[in-house]
């Protein structure tokens, strides 16, 4: 292998915003636990379109033995890249959503999301659905426990969702003390399970808030399996 240049990422900056893989046409970068990666080597020019998008300043161009860049293999990659990228979510671009009119569902409610993507492992800090937002953070399981999740809840808020069983609770605790620093929430709205593991949710805002150096107002309720929903003291 020869020595060329190519793109390195330091996982301590990066906060897994994905615009770095928005940003590469040669789709050498993907997110992979939170974090951006270069997949491979071949598939990377070396050329840093992606360097301008990182608002952490997590990528930079060095000079390394690595594969030759090869555009024919590249192009057939992006191409193979049409179903879902890990994590289950077919895109993680940011989009800003208008509520679904009509009776979509078996209740008779329109759809409230206003906003996609709504993993926390997905979203950017920097999406334009957080500024001056009031967002709910919600236990995976809790609108399907939950059956008015959307008027109650989802309705006039900024959506993420998480698991602190199943997520990196560090990974999410960065990801929200980001969002927090870089935009003005207004309050947050945690529903979790009763369940002791999704009940951690309020500890990891907690420490988000305490990271980020935020005061806003949180508000937490407590579902349960039979669908009740309770205001935590």
């Amino acid at each position: 292998m020869a020595v060329r240049k190519i793109i390195e990422i330091d996982e301590a900056l990066c906060n897994g915003c994905g615009r770095c893989v928005e940003a590469c046409a040669e789709g050498a970068i993907e997110i992979r636990e939170g974090k951006a990666r270069v997949i491979r080597d071949m598939f990377c020019d070396g050329f840093g379109a992606c360097l301008g998008e990182c608002p952490r300043g997590a990528l930079r161009i060095i000079e390394r033995e690595a594969e030759p860049f090869d555009e024919e293999a590249a192009k057939r990659h992006v191409e193979a890249r049409s179903g879902p990228k890990e994590g289950g979510c077919p895109s993680a671009v940011p989009m800003v959503m208008r509520p679904m009119a009509g009776p979509v569902v078996p209740t008779g409610e329109g759809s409230e999301l206003t906003n996609w993507p709504i993993q926390m492992r997905l979203v950017s800090p920097n999406a334009p659905y957080f500024k001056d937002a009031s967002l709910l953070l919600a236990g995976d399981c809790t609108a399907f426990a939950f059956a008015a999740m959307h008027p109650d809840f989802i309705r006039g808020r900024t959506t993420v969702i998480g698991c602190p069983k199943l997520d990196e609770n560090e990974e999410f605790i960065d990801k929200l003390a980001a969002i927090l620093s870089e935009n003005e929430i207004k309050d947050i709205t945690v529903v979790h399970m009763e369940v002791p593991c999704c009940g951690q949710m309020k500890r990891l805002v907690h420490e988000a808030r305490k990271r980020s150096g935020s005061s806003v107002p949180v508000v937490s309720y407590t579902v349960r399996r039979t669908g009740e929903l309770v205001k935590d003291a």
